[in-house]
């Protein structure tokens, strides 16, 4: 199974201890990712982590206070690597309008395998972003959390592909509102298509919602009045 690697920027207070610095704590990382992948994450629990990589329960729970924790840990190195790889897919591109387009072909393709490495866990967190992250930030702690800085990634990722949309159309009102409303309409696209296919467009072989995404950020910047 190929590792994560460290993330870029994870805030210490994700964690109790870093499961970076340790075999159990990586292991800890690596099976999580596979057991919510399979289960879903309100069936996955510590014990049920435990019992899989061979170890106590209370040994999980030195590295992360709750499944929530260990949910925002992936969800930070989920947007660590897209915010990664927006600097390296568009740095030397000069063309407004390109870099736009690749970010949100970059945010439709996610995270894929990587040299068909099997079971790549890449591919497993990309799909628990999908199903899951919502769950990351639609509670009740979330004004807490966001002071603690714990989406401060995120927002980053935001941020720069809404500074992408203001070098075409300086004017445009609603940057942020339309990044997000992207970011999240992908994910449940791609949800819906593979699970409730009756509310999509999407046709099989067909990037139908990298198409349909792009037309709509681009129309949106230029209809503005």
């Amino acid at each position: 199974m190929q590792k994560l690697p460290v993330l870029l920027d994870l805030d210490e207070h994700l964690y109790s201890k870093n499961p970076e610095s340790t075999a159990l704590g990586k292991k800890i990382v690596e099976q999580s990712i596979v057991m919510i992948d399979s289960l879903g994450f309100e069936a996955f629990t510590f014990k049920k982590l435990g019992d899989n990589i061979g170890s106590n329960e209370s040994s999980i729970y030195r590295y992360f206070k709750s499944k929530h924790a260990l949910l925002l840990y992936l969800f930070n190195w989920y947007w660590s690597w897209i915010e990664c790889n927006l600097v390296f897919t568009t740095n030397n591109i000069n063309n407004a309008e390109e870099k736009l387009s690749r970010s949100i072909q970059l945010l439709c393709k996610g995270i894929q395998n990587e040299n068909n490495i099997p079971n790549n866990n890449k591919v497993l967190l990309n799909r628990i972003i999908v199903s899951e992250s919502v769950k990351v930030y639609l509670t009740k702690d979330i004004d807490s959390e966001n002071e603690k800085g714990y989406f401060k990634t995120y927002k980053r990722v935001v941020q720069r592909l809404s500074e992408f949309l203001l070098d075409i159309n300086p004017d445009f009102k609603y940057p942020h509102m339309l990044v997000s409303t992207v970011i999240e309409g992908i994910h449940h696209q791609q949800f819906f298509s593979e699970h409730l296919p009756a509310l999509t467009d999407v046709e099989e072989g067909q990037n139908s919602i990298l198409t349909f995404y792009t037309n709509l950020v681009f129309k949106a910047i230029q209809d503005e009045d």
